[in-house]
């Protein structure tokens, strides 16, 4: 289970918040774990809403091997009741078919449940669900459909009962991410009008289409990280803002004076308008609509603060963007690649900057645990000590990416710049023998 060890002298103060915050897994005790450090289990589906004063208590997600029950084990769990709710709702139709395909874990966004891909997909859960034209209701639970007016199924009261055991109001369930160069999800609405969920992170608010939105999870150690940069006075070019996972930390957190948010996915443009003015930082923005590979070199304002939010933006463009960013990121996967030559375009040539570049390299570590359904790892690396012990391919990957930044930028400006890592950042495991990272990259002009 994951926990959030920490050094003996801070363990009950670190309990004290995560019992406030109501992020304690109260089913198992705090344990001991290698180093002295103590172990506080917390809950896995609210690891994303983790929010620390991380210098007054330090600690690092780690997974306890061995869990030991808690005296309150024997209360009744969310996936215990959901249990118990649907085996009295089927009566003599329940089946261990049917408990064998119960989820486990699942997301919580506002008053919405996101299943993953794999729940409720035996057929009997099938035919109840859909409640199938025809299909008559089970004699042992005659209450779990409505009958229309011609006497066939419809209007199922399943998903009202799962809602209802996990304390929620609409349910969707996960698929595949689509191959349409967008990362868009494949989410089924099961009960509910719409996908529209807010979320909390770090004290940010997000507000998303589950259906037609990517959130991940996993990613919540790096957006803790990005939040704690020292970013004050600068420009910020995020070239695939998405919802604004990575904008809105460096923008509410880090302190940047003004960001230029990239994004060609209409879905997430307007979801990324609304969580600029959800945070109040839309006047700190300036959102490009489009696809950031077609770059102008049309010159730009000397002060981004006299770019606004466009309230009319246009899908087919060229971004006319050239020198004005101190920090770049470059959050895609599994590769930013084609966007390196942007990066080094938008960097302020006198002075250069900082680029954050996400990758996935591959790696000969033993196999990683379950991908969720966009083929991510929803936890972050399990232990944040793992920091210190960069791998040889991350290293070797790092040390080629310096060196093609540094012969596109002295290609692009006609004169030598000198790079160097600063840091080279483990984020999750996203596929066996795969971990996504970031390579944070100082890239400066050398003096004459």
């Amino acid at each position: 289970v994951p926990a959030l060890a920490t050094e003996p002298q801070f363990a009950q103060r670190l309990r004290e918040h995560l019992e406030k915050e109501q992020l304690l897994d109260g089913r198992y005790r705090l344990q001991r774990v290698p180093g002295g450090r103590v172990a506080l289990p917390v809950l896995e589906e609210k690891l994303d809403q983790l929010q620390l004063p991380w210098e007054r208590m330090p600690c690092g997600l780690v997974q306890i091997q061995d869990p030991v029950p808690s005296k309150a084990a024997h209360r009744a769990t969310p996936a215990q009741k959901l249990r118990d709710e649907l085996r009295r709702l089927l009566g003599e139709s329940w089946s261990e078919e049917l408990e064998r395909d119960l989820p486990r874990t699942w997301q919580r966004h506002g008053d919405m449940i996101l299943l993953s891909e794999d729940s409720f997909r035996a057929a009997p859960w099938e035919k109840l669900g859909k409640g199938e034209r025809g299909l008559p209701a089970p004699q042992s639970c005659p209450g779990l459909f409505q009958s229309s007016q011609d006497g066939c199924v419809a209007g199922p009261v399943l998903w009202e009962t799962v809602v209802s055991a996990l304390g929620a109001q609409r349910l969707a369930r996960r698929g595949r991410v689509l191959p349409d160069g967008m990362r868009s999800p494949s989410v089924t609405l099961l009960l509910g009008q719409d996908g529209w969920v807010e979320h909390v992170d770090n004290g940010i608010r997000y507000t998303f289409d589950v259906t037609k939105c990517m959130f991940s999870p996993g990613n919540i150690t790096e957006k803790l990280r990005v939040a704690s940069l020292p970013c004050s006075g600068e420009v910020l070019v995020d070239l695939y803002a998405g919802i604004g996972y990575f904008t809105l930390p460096y923008l509410v957190h880090a302190a940047a004076a003004f960001a230029h948010a990239c994004e060609w996915n209409s879905h997430a443009v307007e979801a990324l308008q609304r969580n600029l003015v959800l945070n109040g930082v839309q006047d700190r923005c300036r959102i490009h609509h489009g696809d950031n590979r077609q770059v102008s070199s049309a010159p730009q304002p000397q002060s981004p603060h006299s770019c606004m939010a466009s309230p009319s933006l246009s899908l087919f463009f060229q971004l006319e963007l050239r020198d004005v960013a101190d920090r770049v990121n470059l959050g895609l996967i599994p590769s930013s690649e084609e966007g390196w030559p942007v990066a080094c375009r938008v960097l302020k040539k006198d002075t250069g900057g900082v680029l954050h570049i996400h990758h996935n390299v591959e790696t000969p570590v033993q196999r990683a645990e379950g991908a969720g359904f966009d083929g991510d790892v929803q936890h972050p690396m399990e232990d944040r000590r793992k920091e210190a012990r960069i791998r040889p391919e991350w290293q070797r990957w790092a040390e080629a990416t310096a060196t093609r930044i540094q012969g596109l930028l002295a290609e692009l400006h006609g004169q030598q710049w000198h790079t160097s890592i600063l840091h080279i950042e483990p984020v999750k495991s996203y596929a066996p023998r795969v971990h996504h990272i970031v390579l944070d990259l100082e890239c400066r002009p050398t003096l004459p």
